[in-house]
């Protein structure tokens, strides 16, 4: 007889740019959904955050130890049959490419935004990503691709509604041996 697999999981990660609410919907779809939530600034070395915290960007260079980590958490949950939702702005194909190797059917949440509007919330937040990170995070921005499984959401809409959309784009749960 075979050995089985893992059981079937759902793996989310809510990506977009700084200032979009990544927590904040990721958080409520944790809660509805039964996740397993991981915030993926957690997972930034100091190096990371004392860059980021003054005002320089971080290169490709800086981000594939973190996104390595993160993979490695989603693929730790992923072996154990948990179900998890992951915060990490996600912005290029590649960088999402590397969370993908945990689970190829991760669903990823792309939250958009105008830029006045996500301007205003980081200004109004305590946080270590300045505001005049913002303009340069939407030029690296990549779109979601044909091929990639999930969904954009305009951030402009009231949380409720971010997530009706990101609910009902998800579609039932996986089916798992009872």
């Amino acid at each position: 007889m075979p050995e089985a697999g893992p059981a079937p999981t759902r793996h989310l990660v809510v990506m977009g740019v700084s200032g979009v609410g990544k927590s904040t919907i990721a958080q409520r779809l944790a809660a509805d959904l039964d996740l397993e939530l991981a915030e993926g600034d957690d997972f930034h070395p100091r190096s990371n955050i004392e860059k980021m915290s003054a005002g320089q960007p971080l290169t490709d260079e800086d981000r594939w130890p973190w996104l390595e980590a993160l993979a490695a958490w989603t693929e730790e949950r992923r072996t154990s049959g948990r179900d998890t939702v992951l915060t990490c702005s996600a912005l290029k194909r590649a960088y999402r490419d590397v969370l993908r190797r945990a689970d190829p059917d991760t669903f990823f949440v792309c939250l958009l935004g105008d830029e006045e509007l996500l301007r205003e919330r980081m200004e109004s937040r305590d946080h270590f990503m300045p505001a005049s990170l913002l303009t340069s995070q939407i030029d690296t921005l990549e779109p979601l691709e044909d091929d990639e499984t999930g969904v954009s959401v305009d951030v402009g809409l009231a949380v409720d509604a971010v997530v009706v959309r990101v609910e009902g784009a998800l579609g039932p749960p996986p089916l798992r041996d009872r």
